[in-house]
């Protein structure tokens, strides 16, 4: 693409305003011109419902050997380890530097108060706000860009990456506004959409996850990895009429227990940590009960906690609960598994870098094979500002986008493929989408329905009209992510981590390896 003089060229063009895309914008607007684009505003993402806190090695108990091995043992044989090293032991330089950009974490006496989550072996989770961090940091780092003059483009959707030779050339973009297109020209490109968990019927996640940045990468060639594993969050609140609330695992960290519908705790029938066992068992846990007891929910007890440690290490869940007619302090907490978090990506090396030069990805858009085939939870903050930083380091030695990517565990290549088009009974559409993927492609999956699954998804990408909107793009963007999630739990013959077949309900040797995805 030649700059021509409509066209306007950024040093840096940053696609999506989370944790990871703000993070990245101040720290390279010492290094040249910047643009951050985003669909809605620059407070719209899902960092904002992120509760859980930030995991970083700064206690006196605590080291990055330890945290290295929670997150090891908690990726379930497919973490890179050069990668995970490189983020435990840069952890608490980039707490560090949040805390000096202005995030106010909560303290006690001086000191930044730590917690304990699931499958932590220390406390080890920062806050702020109780259980708004995610609120908080999101806040602190907005203000910050509006304050420093970087250039925001709001309510413009990223609609294709321009590619010559092998390298970024731009960007285009929708107004969402005006449904014009503008192309923006760059030397880095950096994606930072965030996940897509609009493609569940019940999730966790802010209506702008539609994998935005899935699609525009794989249309561009770039790969993508690990798509099978997807994260279920155990608890979000299950109350009729409202939007599925995300109920913290610190909760449960803090002294909450899982009761069945029978008011019978259950977690120890499954798991020798009970309660504090990692997400995915406890996830299937719960639906096993759900089945059990004929219901469609469980339920969270913290009526034994004293009501100030209730009210103010979880503020926000509080008022939440108490403004739909629940007071968590004295009743039981319904809650039921809901979609939460995207584990795969755009593939990346440890500097942020794709197969495509000039283009780079951070936060829940990248696969950095950190979290491997199952999170550990409160550690996507902290990849997200790690990889920001190095994406900002790498831009600026002079050897951009020179390495090739490559993870240290093995992987397979594939592109989508070809599935002959049939009569379907439904069209394509969001709430189709989302009923599909979650009783198909859920927690619990198998060959029949990841199959019925992986049709009907071609089928819907071959009946839809080209997008000319904000949703009908959305729309696009969820199918395509929809068949990289199928597709690859249709491949993965065994459950792994977030993975789960009924069908091969065993792990396998021959499967420690990662799923790669390239179009043709």
């Amino acid at each position: 693409m030649k700059k021509g003089a409509s066209t306007k060229y950024y040093d840096y063009i940053i696609a999506g305003s989370g944790i990871a895309g703000l993070y990245t914008a101040l720290m390279a607007r010492t290094h040249g011109t910047v643009l951050v684009i985003t669909k809605g505003s620059i407070e719209d993402c899902n960092t904002r419902h992120a509760q859980g806190g930030i995991a970083a090695a700064i206690g006196r108990d605590d080291s990055p050997e330890l945290h290295f091995k929670d997150t090891i043992a908690a990726g379930d044989g497919l973490c890179d380890e050069e990668a995970v090293r490189i983020m435990v032991n840069e952890a608490p330089e980039r707490i560090a530097e949040l805390v000096n950009i202005g995030v106010p974490f909560d303290t006690l006496d001086g000191e930044i108060t730590l917690t304990r989550e699931a499958a932590h072996s220390v406390s080890r989770i920062l806050h702020a706000g109780g259980d708004a961090t995610g609120e908080y940091i999101e806040v602190t780092l907005s203000n910050q860009i509006r304050i420093s003059g970087i250039q925001v483009l709001e309510d413009s959707l990223a609609t294709e990456i321009l590619v010559e030779k092998g390298k970024v050339q731009g960007i285009k973009a929708l107004d969402c506004h005006t449904g014009s297109i503008e192309e923006f020209s760059c030397r880095f490109l950096i994606l930072s959409t965030g996940g897509a968990g609009q493609l569940y019927k019940f999730n966790t996640n802010s209506d702008v996850a539609t994998g935005d940045g899935l699609s525009l990468a794989y249309n561009a060639g770039a790969e993508i990895i690990d798509m099978e594993f997807y994260q279920f969050h155990p608890t979000a609140l299950s109350l009729p009429g409202v939007t599925p609330f995300l109920i913290s695992e610190a909760v449960r960290g803090e002294g909450g227990i899982l009761l069945n519908a029978e008011g019978r705790p259950f977690m120890v029938d499954y798991h020798e940590k009970g309660d504090l066992a990692p997400r995915d068992i406890v996830a299937r846990s719960i639906l096993y009960e759900m089945e059990k007891t004929g219901t469609n929910k469980v339920y969270i007890d913290v009526t034994h906690l004293p009501a100030f440690t209730v009210t103010t290490r979880f503020p926000h869940i509080y008022r939440f609960c108490l403004e739909h007619g629940l007071n968590i302090t004295q009743e039981l907490i319904p809650v039921a598994p809901a979609a939460h978090y995207m584990i795969g990506g755009v593939r990346t090396n440890s500097w942020g870098e794709t197969n495509i030069a000039g283009l780079f990805a951070c936060g829940e858009t990248a696969c950095t094979a950190i979290h491997g085939a199952n999170r550990l939870a409160s550690n996507s903050l902290l990849e997200a500002v790690v990889f920001s930083k190095r994406i900002v380091m790498k831009t600026t030695d002079n050897k951009a986008s020179q390495e090739k990517v490559s993870v240290h565990n093995a992987s397979e290549k594939h592109s989508l493929p070809e599935r002959q088009s049939r009569l379907s009974s439904t069209s394509p559409s969001l709430s189709a989408l989302q009923v599909l993927l979650w009783e198909e492609v859920g927690i619990l999956r198998n060959k029949e329905g990841l199959t019925q699954a992986a049709d009907t998804l071609a089928t819907w990408q071959n009946l839809i009209s080209l997008p000319a909107d904000r949703p009908s793009y959305e729309l696009h963007n969820l199918v395509l992510a929809g068949r990289l999630v199928t597709e690859a739990a249709l491949m993965r013959k065994e459950s792994r981590g977030a993975h789960f077949r009924s069908d091969y309900p065993k792990r396998s040797p021959h499967w420690k390896h990662h799923i790669v995805f390239r179009r043709d």
